[in-house]
């Protein structure tokens, strides 16, 4: 008997053991079956082409066939029809011109500015006509961008300007910053000292704060517009953007090498600086991913931080050092200037743009113009204690 019941408590345990395998078994299963019957949430789709920003790109031609060579650079480098629509606008009636628009077909919109009359002009004005019928014609184009086709954002251009291959690139990456930064108006892809020898072509993607306006292919949005129009002035657009009355302390974003470049000598200004300045600027050629890059350093206050400390950390140094030492391999210096005569005297003899808008030098930002020279980085500052811009330095 004794026997018997242990050979009978073995069979129990040995089917108890089966049973709870078995048991095992049947749970996993019907987890696996569960967790196939469970969807699984889809993958986050990346942006469609129609979540992108539309940024009409707006050229302002007038006389030029030579726009074929913007337009040509334009078409070539825009990553998307649909998200920079180009739009010519064309003032003078030049029929030629008409015809090189014309031959792009559905490539481009064309439109017309409608009144070419004559403007009447104060009599020491008389010259300056075409200053007041360019005014006329960027009011009239910008009104059709913002009112007509109610864009929410704009870049502009002008019939004599080459684009660089990484100019949508560039705007795309800065547009969102200016959206978010009410201390910026602006994004230019133009650096008025941007002279091949006072850049540094290797570091071409960095980017700075300019309290000078510089245009020459600028990106604004339809906010600033709202701002601008009611008080569009009737000559010299350029120039009036740079009163503080219209900066109103704002900063643009601009290039280290300009996306930009002209060839149009011939124009209203017939040919000022171009000789001695705009005919040496550098345009980049080396494509830079922008949006793959951190730009939040050019926000105000952390561009400011690190800014100001490099610039007043940098050992002052005299023109004559400077202008001696062959600069290669060295760290970067501060030149410092304490008056109008002063900024004049060195910028001209460093192959600077010496002129002052309303105080402001061209390519500055709180009176600090950084540039190359010799192969090394320079700053050309005011006072740590500077306290703002002047406006009789014009």
């Amino acid at each position: 008997l004794p026997a018997q019941l242990l050979r009978l408590a073995q069979d129990a345990e040995t089917e108890l053991r089966l049973q709870r395998d078995l048991l095992l078994q049947i749970q996993k299963f019907s987890r696996l079956q569960q967790h196939q019957k469970t969807p699984k949430p889809p993958p986050t789709p990346a942006p469609t082409e129609a979540e992108f920003p539309v940024i009409p790109v707006l050229v302002l031609a007038c006389d030029r066939s030579s726009v074929r060579r913007c337009l040509d650079k334009i078409l070539r480098y825009r990553p998307s029809a649909r998200r920079f629509p180009v739009i010519v606008s064309q003032d003078c009636g030049h029929a030629e011109t008409a015809r090189v628009i014309a031959s792009y077909g559905q490539a481009v919109a064309h439109i017309r500015q409608p009144d070419l009359s004559d403007i009447p002009v104060p009599p020491e004005h008389r010259k300056f006509q075409g200053y007041y019928k360019i005014s006329r014609h960027y009011r009239w184009a910008l009104g059709q961008v913002f009112r007509t086709f109610r864009y929410r954002a704009a870049i502009v251009v002008e019939d004599d300007l080459e684009v660089a291959p990484d100019f949508f690139e560039y705007f795309q990456a800065v547009f969102p910053l200016l959206q978010r930064d009410p201390s910026l108006w602006c994004i230019s892809a133009w650096n008025d000292n941007g002279k091949e020898a006072m850049v540094d072509s290797a570091r071409a993607e960095l980017l700075y704060r300019t309290d000078f306006f510089p245009g020459l292919g600028w990106l604004l949005l339809a906010e600033l517009w709202d701002e601008l129009e009611p008080k569009w002035p009737p000559a010299f657009w350029d120039d009036w953007m740079r009163q503080p009355e219209q900066r109103r302390g704002r900063s643009c974003v601009r290039p280290e090498v300009s996306r930009t470049m002209t060839f149009g000598r011939k124009g209203v200004s017939h040919g000022q600086f171009f000789d001695q300045y705009l005919k040496f600027i550098k345009l980049n050629d080396r494509f830079v991913p922008f949006t793959q890059l951190d730009l939040s350093y050019l926000k105000k206050e952390e561009y400011e931080r690190f800014f100001l400390q490099q610039v007043y950390s940098a050992p002052e140094v005299q023109i004559e050092e400077l202008q001696k030492d062959p600069g290669r391999d060295l760290g970067a210096v501060r030149l410092q200037y304490r008056g109008r005569d002063s900024f004049k005297a060195l910028a001209k003899a460093l192959g600077l743009m010496d002129d002052l808008k309303s105080g402001v030098p061209r390519a500055g930002y709180r009176g600090i113009v950084s540039f190359v020279c010799r192969g090394r980085r320079v700053f050309l500052a005011p006072p740590s204690d500077w306290t703002g811009y002047d406006p009789s330095w014009s």
